[in-house]
């Protein structure tokens, strides 16, 4: 449903890719056997591993190599985005993640949130054998990251919730993820600091189209698209933007939207909810944000030079939001 990333597209990208698989799984090993198998649950799981290519891209884009250090970078980045998946599915009492069993659901609750407390932890120790700098700027994020996790609780049921909220709760959660991962790899290739401005800018934008994508995908797409049921954030009662803009625009069908959300609801209910979301005007309203983050997220790229890497990163927010039409 979604394009191709233009930047996994790169030369050597999949080479790369390779070598932060080997680096995820190694930060993960320890002595404990028990340990080392649920940090790895999700690390053998797959993923996109978007926060690494992220860094490793920064440092294309400042003509720099990928040095052990920018993949150690965005490993570091993505052990955080996974520590907070395994703390998400406890909060949600999620069963399954990336079309396998939550590390919640096969080990129980405080085996899964010490788990992700490990990875936060080898996270932090991968960060300061890089710089302090790239240490204080992972600590603040993971502060933005539960910044954003608690905005979007705060509102949990809550059909009055402002836009606002919605757009500064997905910019601590996910866009502030994005940002440091480029920026890590910019900062650890000494990029001019004018590049690495711009490249956590980038970073920030594209991470706003990522999830704005994400979120209304999870009202247009299938269960076996996403590959969980479709609506989960109606049932866990987080109201994104595609359903914000439906109650914010008005007419008959926000009406009955309205009544039938703030609660839990499914079955039923849950098919009329999404029926009305999925010809309202709302779907259009968020594309057209999304689709604006993407246009910002190509000027942040195109500021940093020319070439190839250049094109593939203002390139990857408009394939993001164009894979929705597909």
């Amino acid at each position: 449903m979604v394009q191709a990333n233009p930047l996994l597209q790169l030369p050597d990208m999949a080479a790369d890719l390779g070598r932060v698989e080997e680096a995820l799984r190694d930060a993960v090993q320890t002595s404990d056997d028990l340990l080392t198998e649920m940090a790895s649950h999700l690390i053998i799981a797959g993923g996109k591993r978007l926060r690494p290519v992220l860094a490793m891209a920064a440092a294309r884009a400042g003509d720099a190599d990928v040095t052990d250090a920018v993949v150690q970078g965005g490993v570091a980045v993505e052990l955080v985005h996974l520590g907070s998946l395994y703390h998400d599915d406890v909060i949600d009492e999620a069963a399954t993640r990336r079309t396998v069993e939550s590390v919640n659901a096969r080990w129980g609750n405080l085996r899964a949130i010490l788990s992700g407390d490990f990875l936060l932890s080898r996270a932090s120790e991968l960060a300061a054998a890089l710089s302090a700098e790239v240490a204080a700027l992972l600590g603040s994020t993971i502060g933005r990251l539960c910044e954003g996790e608690i905005g979007q609780l705060r509102w949990s049921y809550n059909v009055e919730r402002p836009v606002e909220a919605y757009l500064a709760s997905i910019e601590g959660k996910t866009a502030s993820l994005f940002a440091a991962s480029a920026r890590i790899g910019a900062l650890v290739s000494e990029v001019p600091r004018p590049t690495v401005e711009a490249l956590t800018a980038y970073g920030r934008a594209l991470g706003m189209v990522f999830q704005i994508v994400d979120d209304l995908l999870d009202v247009t797409a299938s269960e076996a698209e996403l590959g969980k049921p479709a609506g989960h954030d109606l049932v866990e009662g987080v109201y994104t933007l595609p359903v914000l803009d439906t109650l914010r625009l008005g007419g008959a069908s926000a009406g009955e939207l309205r009544d039938l959300l703030g609660r839990p609801i499914e079955g039923a209910e849950l098919d009329k909810a999404l029926a009305i979301i999925r010809s309202g005007p709302g779907l259009a309203n968020a594309t057209a944000a999304a689709r604006r983050y993407a246009d910002q997220a190509a000027a942040a790229a195109r500021s940093c030079g020319r070439g190839e890497t250049v094109a593939a990163m203002a390139a990857a927010g408009h394939a993001l939001v164009d894979g929705l039409a597909r």
